[in-house]
């Protein structure tokens, strides 16, 4: 994982921040890592740039995730979450996300800075103890993983939940247009168009605004 750390405010930009001199300390958390999963509506798909993150202790992380989504079985509305992602290691409790992707149905770039509010850092380190329902034993379980929805238009919804435990919602969120274009490269290249699948279904049913 490739990363730079820095004390001063993270911009969207992502041009401010020097390479720290030394790492931090690990996080003082009640697990090894907390996870960042992503998901996409059925057809609609996406591709993640990168995501960034400025954790509560005011240091930034650039690229600690990125790829293709997890896709719901339906077109229109949104899941719950999902359980697994990628484990974000030695980073604190996230303060700030910031997201850059492709929709490729459009297509489109966005990008968003999304601020964690203070109840979701307190959902993720108190433990419950819980009856999980794919192998029926009870555990101590944590709300640590958080999971990026996004849409065509640049909607963004974002959960937290965790293996055993279900995902409250943390807010609906609209993401700008990314004016230097996919990669920041003022090129207007897109990472692929979509899969044969998603094509034929958008060709007939075009894409659904606003049932997001």
């Amino acid at each position: 994982m490739k990363r730079l750390i820095c004390y001063a405010s993270l911009l969207l930009s992502l041009t401010a921040c020097a390479s720290g001199p030394r790492l931090p300390p690990i996080p003082e958390l009640p697990y090894a890592a907390w996870n960042i999963g992503f998901a996409a509506p059925k057809h609609m798909e996406v591709w993640i740039e990168t995501v960034d993150v400025l954790d509560r202790r005011g240091l930034a992380f650039f690229r600690v995730h990125g790829g293709v989504a997890s896709y719901t079985g339906n077109v229109k509305g949104w899941h719950q979450g999902v359980s697994g992602g990628k484990p974000i290691n030695n980073v604190d409790l996230p303060d700030q996300l910031f997201l850059r992707w492709q929709s490729l149905v459009e297509p489109q770039a966005y990008k968003i800075k999304i601020t964690i509010p203070q109840w979701v850092r307190d959902e993720m380190i108190k433990p419950q103890h819980v009856l999980c329902e794919w192998n029926r034993q009870w555990k101590n379980d944590y709300r640590k993983m958080i999971t990026l929805g996004m849409a065509p238009g640049g909607i963004v919804k974002v959960w937290v939940g965790g293996a055993c435990l279900d995902f409250k919602e943390i807010g609906r969120f609209q993401a700008e247009v990314e004016s230097r274009g996919p990669y920041l490269n003022n090129k207007g290249l897109f990472y692929r168009a979509p899969n044969r699948a998603a094509q034929a279904w958008i060709d007939q049913h075009g894409i659904p605004y606003g049932s997001w």
